[in-house]
């Protein structure tokens, strides 16, 4: 069975569904039960146009749960509009329904749910297992995602931006489960991509890319993480890389920067830099200069003065953290970063503990644990 050629083309079955006037829920449904028969069917006997058999088949399905919920005389007009069967035709629903399933009215958890769904093509099950949840509570918060947009139509176009951010959540959720989520970010960026032609879009699928380039040398056999700086880089995926680049640069030559293009081009320096001490600390100093002035976000102003620390000595970092909220996650880690970097140990052994117990989980808790246990025993020695 084809499963890749069934996740690809469930997206775009739904979308003429939709397009033809079911509504979101149903559509979803009937095409959920035209994919189950293919299962059943295509092993022994696959159709010369498989996304025609399934719109064809979905759309009898749907056909058929409206039946059953609707008067005779409804009835009879569906069964009167019914499309002749035939090829699907080229066009692309893929985006309408990117937007739907990450509508406003939906909860950041439920637009990923429901997109994983929709547009991955995963089950319930999968995604479930990817998010450590039972696949009944999976299916509730599917239920009631579906049950939210069920009656939005398109009269305008949908958000972007909103995509992205559901996209960017599925991405860094990473691996559970039997489900990659990275990797199935990266190929829904891609769709999303090629779709819109937006720089934005494009500024965040190189983003993917160069960071899951990095993903084979992140963590040890033992599964503890290694800090960037130490990272073995000939583990790095060379073609990711290089596609990233390529990606990247062609969004920047349009000349409309956006927060995720900005995000690429640290990163590609990142990759860029044979070994980390050759890295271009001022040219990303230069970037998040970029980042602060589009988002104000204090979570760049912290990465900022990590790198103000890398461009200008501990001191300067330090002086640059002091303008930081200390309440945010990993302000601690970073202060006992360049509290070490500085020759200050025994200040970066305390820092590290109390980064270590307030860690967001545990790979960091243990790293934070080790670096903190390290110093102490040079401070000991």
């Amino acid at each position: 069975m084809d499963e890749p050629l069934l996740r690809e083309l469930t997206p775009a079955v739904i979308g003429v569904l939709v397009r033809r006037g079911a509504d979101f829920a149903t559509a979803e449904d009937a095409v959920q039960e035209a994919l189950l028969q293919a299962t059943l069917l295509w092993p022994d006997r696959r159709p010369a146009d498989p996304k025609g058999w399934l719109v064809t088949v979905a759309w009898r399905k749907f056909l058929d749960i409206r039946r059953s919920e609707a008067s005779r005389r409804d009835r009879e007009l569906r069964v009167e509009a019914e499309p002749r069967p035939g090829p699907a035709g080229a066009a692309d629903d893929t985006l309408r329904l990117f937007f739907l399933c990450a509508h406003p009215s939906l909860t950041p958890a439920s637009a990923v749910a429901l997109t994983l769904r929709a547009v991955g093509g995963l089950t319930t099950r999968q995604i479930a297992q990817a998010y450590l949840v039972p696949e009944a509570t999976m299916a509730q918060r599917i239920s009631r995602a579906k049950r939210t947009v069920g009656a939005v139509r398109f009269s305008r176009p949908g958000d972007l931006a909103t995509v992205r951010r559901v996209l960017y959540l599925v991405f860094n959720e990473g691996y559970t489960g039997d489900v990659d989520l990275a990797a199935e970010a990266v190929r829904l960026a891609r769709q999303l991509a090629s779709t819109t032609g937006d720089e934005e879009t494009a500024g965040l699928l190189a983003l993917m890319l160069l960071h899951h380039a990095r993903r084979p040398a992140r963590t040890r056999e033992d599964g503890s993480l290694v800090p960037l700086a130490e990272q073995d880089r000939s583990r790095w995926d060379s073609a990711l890389i290089a596609e990233g680049v390529r990606v990247l640069q062609a969004a920047l030559s349009r000349d409309r920067l956006g927060e995720f293009q900005a995000q690429a081009a640290v990163a590609a320096l990142h990759a860029d830099a044979p070994r980390a001490e050759e890295t271009d600390w001022p040219q990303i100093v230069g970037w998040y200069d970029e980042l602060l002035r589009l988002t104000g976000s204090p979570v760049v102003r912290l990465n900022r003065a990590v790198a103000v620390g890398e461009a200008d000595g501990p001191v300067a970092g330090l002086a640059a953290l002091a303008g930081v909220d200390p309440g945010l996650p990993r302000h601690t880690a970073a202060s006992a970063y360049l509290h070490e970097k500085a020759g200050d140990l025994p200040a970066a052994a305390r820092l590290y503990a109390d980064a270590a117990r307030v860690a967001p989980n545990l790979a960091e808790r243990h790293h934070l644990t080790r670096q903190a246990a390290r110093i102490g025993q040079e401070l000991r020695a």
